[in-house]
């Protein structure tokens, strides 16, 4: 078996490539940034491919990345990466979340400091030959207010550093619990209390549809007057003009920005402003930052594609180190049941439910729901992988749902999926043998237990004597040797079904004597 291919688009720390070495992946790094054209020119040959912010993976490219399987971000933001045509093609993008977080947070502190203070104005002034005691009048920080919009790793740490500078410390996030506002010593609040209490605003939000614009004209307007306001975290998130206009006004006495709306900023509305403090986007700019997310990339995408493991992953459900060996069989029966659904699928789907009952509720279940699916839609499409399986069923109108109950009295795990159609909905149940061995145990609520083979049919049939012999003396005169032959059904004289394991494919002519049988509803060949 080949080793996986890596390469590393942007210059980053050489330990990086001794990792990907070290865990079994073939590296091409060249010391510096790939060029775009380069860059499409080469990326088929890649099984993965690692950057930091200097590359952009657009759609062309993901179009010529044939074999690519996963992207990683050696940093947080992925604005880079066009997340979206990476999910559609089926590629994973990870982030690492943790590895720049206490170096931006510092950062973000940083720059509270350099306002408080107006260092770097003192700084120019004096450099100058100047000396203006007078004209930079400071303020301290104890005793302050700081409101931290964004409370997740970094804003958490920059929370945490304000606490300790004995300022009052508020904190606005959604995702925020009362325990963890506890832990971190900070009252969680409401944005607009947060806006109109704080006498210093930092941002740590990532960058959204529901963050963009977020501090603008409206929302600086329930500020107090003489607030100081810190970016670290996204350009785009403070409507530029509108801060320009509060800062010339007096309303907001000072900003201090590592980021802006567009970048690199050469020039910007707020350059040149004398209460503006600006920085090169700079957060992760420290060498233990470059070192951190350079191993900790290498780590998660080797991980991946040498053992499967998904981390910190934007657009799939985590699948730990740990999780892979206890998952696998479960994926194995996942994968079974959707391709038998999809198989058995002949019209438009409506909606998919998957039901985890018993010991199987009790793990990660999104990766199952993930390769499921995926399975299924295979039927309807060859474009669709694990990864994009949730995109491409959303982009068709598909309900998905998932349930969970820890109870069950047959069996100790069982999955059901269930899929409607325009037409009718049925019902899929499976479950491990032995802890490992998938097994089908029920077919639209007809008891059969039955193990999946290469190749067979499957049997809608009246429950009238006839069928096994007539079936079986079909397939032996063609010379099909059965593997295995299951039958059920819920009542006598009921709707019964067929499994068949063959060791071959049914020819065509031997597949439409069987479907002539009299007891036979529908037959349908199915591979797996």
């Amino acid at each position: 078996m080949s080793k996986p291919k890596v390469l590393i688009a942007d210059k980053m720390n050489p330990l990086a490539a001794e990792i990907f070495e070290k865990q079994g992946c073939d590296v091409t790094y060249k010391g510096e940034n790939v060029p775009a054209d380069e860059l499409l020119n080469i990326i088929d040959q890649f099984d993965g491919l690692a950057i930091r912010s200097s590359t952009t993976v657009t759609p062309e490219i993901l179009e010529k990345a044939k074999n690519l399987k996963v992207i990683g971000r050696a940093g947080i933001g992925v604005d880079n990466v066009d997340v979206k045509a990476a999910t559609s093609a089926g590629v994973i993008v990870m982030n690492t979340p943790f590895g720049n977080s206490i170096t931006t947070a510092e950062h973000a502190i940083a720059m509270m400091f350099a306002l408080a203070r107006q260092i770097p104005q003192a700084n120019e002034s004096t450099h100058a030959g100047k000396w203006e005691k007078k004209k930079f009048m400071g303020v301290e920080l104890t005793g302050k207010t700081l409101g931290v919009i964004g409370c997740g790793n970094i804003g958490g740490i920059a929370a945490t550093r304000g606490v300790g500078l004995k300022m009052n410390v508020i904190a606005f996030d959604p995702f925020l619990t009362e325990d963890r506002a506890v832990e971190l010593g900070v009252e969680k609040v409401e944005l607009d209390d947060l806006l109109s209490r704080a006498d210093f605003i930092t941002i740590h939000v990532p960058k959204n549809e529901h963050t963009v614009g977020l501090i603008n004209k409206k929302s600086i307007a329930k500020m107090k007057k003489g607030v100081r306001i810190i970016n670290c975290a996204r350009g785009g998130i403070i409507i530029e003009p509108d801060l320009k206009e509060a800062l010339d006004s007096g309303h907001v006495a000072g900003a201090a920005l590592d980021v802006f709306e567009v970048e690199p900023a050469k020039e910007n509305v707020l350059f040149g402003h004398p209460n503006v403090v600006c920085t090169p986007h700079l957060g992760a700019a420290t060498t233990e930052a470059q070192v951190n997310v350079a191993i900790q990339v290498a780590e998660q995408m080797a991980d991946y594609l040498v053992n499967g493991a998904i981390t910190n992953a934007i657009n799939m459900p985590s699948i730990s180190a740990e999780d892979a060996p206890r998952l696998k069989p479960y994926m194995k029966l996942a994968e079974q049941l959707g391709s038998f659904s999809g198989q058995i699928t002949e019209h438009a789907i409506k909606s998919v439910d998957i039901a985890y009952e018993g010991s199987v509720s009790e793990i990660n279940t999104k990766p199952l729901t993930s390769i499921l699916l995926a399975s299924l839609l295979k039927a309807q499409t060859d474009t669709v992988n694990m990864v994009n399986a949730p995109a491409v069923a959303e982009a068709r109108g598909i309900t998905v749902s998932e349930s969970k109950s820890g109870s069950m009295k047959d069996f100790r795990s069982l999955i059901t999926v269930t899929v409607v159609t325009e037409e009718r909905m049925r019902t899929l149940g499976g479950t491990l043998f032995t802890g490992k061995e998938p097994r089908i145990v029920n077919i639209e609520g007809v008891p059969i237990e039955a193990a999946l083979y290469p190749h067979m049919l499957f049997i809608r049939n009246e429950d009238k004597p006839g069928l096994i012999g007539g079936v079986g003396s079909i397939l032996g005169q063609a010379g099909q040797n059965i593997a295995d032959f299951r039958l059920g059904r819920k009542d006598e004289g009921e709707s019964a079904i067929c499994l068949i394991g063959l060791d071959a494919p049914v020819p065509d002519d031997v597949f439409d004597d069987v479907a002539n049988l009299p007891q036979i509803k529908q037959v349908k060949r199915l591979s797996f």
